[in-house]
C-alpha cells in the first residue's frame, strides 16, 4: 500500500475561481488501485512555490507525487522546469508512453512537456491539467508506477527472463 499526494497547479484553482476536477480524477483513480492519500494540495503557477511542494512531500516520505496542470505552452505553465530542479534521476519513459498513447486520442498530446522523475524513494510524475487526459495518462501507467515503487522500494524485478 502506497501512500501519494496531488499537487494541482493551477492560478485560478490557487485562488478559489475553479474546482479541482483533475485533482479528484487522480484521487479516484489512486483510491481504486490501493493507494493511499496522503495530501492534496493547491498551488499557483510560480517554479518556487511548485519546487518547494514537492521537496516538502518528498521529505515526508510520499512514494508517488502527482501534479496535474502547468505543462503546457503557456507562458506560466512552469511544471516541468520546477520538477527538473527537484529530481535525482528522470524517468522519461513513463511521460513518452503518455503522449504515445494520448496521441491515438488528439494529435496535440505532443505538445506536452511533462515530465518524470526519482527524488529519493518517490516518484514524481506530471499529469495534464485537463481532467479527461489525467484519466487517461493514468490509465495506462498506473500498474508501471506500481511496480516501478516495488523496485525503488526494494522489492520486484526491473526485468523478467520470461
Amino acid at each position: 500500500m502506497y501512500k501519494y499526494a496531488v499537487i494541482t497547479i493551477s492560478d485560478s484553482v490557487a485562488a478559489g475561481n475553479r474546482e479541482d476536477i483533475s485533482a479528484n480524477e487522480i484521487v479516484a483513480l489512486l483510491d481504486s488501485h490501493g493507494f493511499v492519500l496522503q495530501e492534496k494540495i493547491c498551488v499557483p503557477d510560480e517554479a518556487g512555490k511548485i519546487s518547494s511542494a514537492l521537496i516538502k512531500l518528498c521529505n515526508k516520505q510520499i512514494d508517488l507525487i502527482l501534479t496535474t496542470g502547468g505543462t503546457g505552452f503557456s507562458p506560466r505553465d512552469v511544471t516541468p522546469e520546477a520538477t527538473k530542479t527537484v529530481i535525482e534521476r528522470e524517468a522519461s519513459g513513463i511521460t513518452e508512453a503518455i503522449r504515445y498513447f494520448s496521441l491515438q486520442f488528439t494529435p496535440r498530446a505532443m505538445l506536452s512537456r511533462a515530465v518524470c522523475g526519482i527524488r529519493g524513494k518517490s516518484i514524481i510524475l506530471n499529469l495534464p491539467g485537463s481532467p479527461k487526459a489525467v484519466k487517461e495518462s493514468l490509465d495506462i501507467v498506473i500498474s508501471s508506477l506500481q511496480h516501478g515503487l516495488d523496485i525503488l522500494n526494494g522489492g520486484g524485478e526491473c526485468a523478467r527472463s520470461d
